[in-house]
């Protein structure tokens, strides 16, 4: 069954030409297609292909650029742990999509346990994780509980998946 604001999650048969462009382009993604080639030893014209593939079945999903949250005045994360009072498919479908509308929210994932959800929320400094907190988090409807947890280092932060 598809989740709220995913697509279907069907593995991919990826052979090993497909994961070493990949491990290319995770470490890289500004490579150009003949650099890729170079390395995986195959012509421009395959590597180009196995790229446009990987993106239209959905292995590739965006290429991004990773910023230094503390260098552009967002160096406090918090991980807020959050239960919903209200467990059915219509409050959380609501929960869901406000949280897209909320920019200090950088993740957000669905959980078990007890907590519901866990956020993850990069703000300036902790008056900004309070004004998030009470005008932003605070007046999300079907809230029952938020628990905060800030980061104090940060010892790995990977992006990369590995085979």
């Amino acid at each position: 069954m598809e989740k709220e604001g995913q697509k279907e999650n069907t593995p991919v048969e990826l052979d090993e030409k497909d994961k070493a462009i990949l491990r290319l382009l995770q470490e890289n993604a500004k490579m150009t297609v003949r650099e890729i080639a170079a390395q995986v030893h195959l012509s421009t014209t395959p590597v180009h292909e196995r790229i446009r593939r990987l993106e239209e079945t959905g292995v590739i999903r965006q290429y991004a650029t990773l910023l230094d949250h503390s260098k552009v005045k967002k160096g406090l994360l918090a991980i807020c742990y959050v239960s919903l009072k209200e467990h059915n498919k219509k409050s959380g479908a609501k929960f869901i999509k406000t949280i897209h509308e909320i920019p200090e929210i950088m993740e957000c994932y669905i959980i078990s346990g007890e907590f519901d959800f866990l956020l993850k929320v990069a703000v300036e400094n902790m008056d900004a994780y309070y004004d998030f907190h009470v005008n932003k988090l605070g007046q999300v409807e079907n809230i029952g509980h938020v628990q905060s947890t800030f980061v104090m280092g940060v010892v790995k932060q990977a992006h990369q998946l590995v085979w």
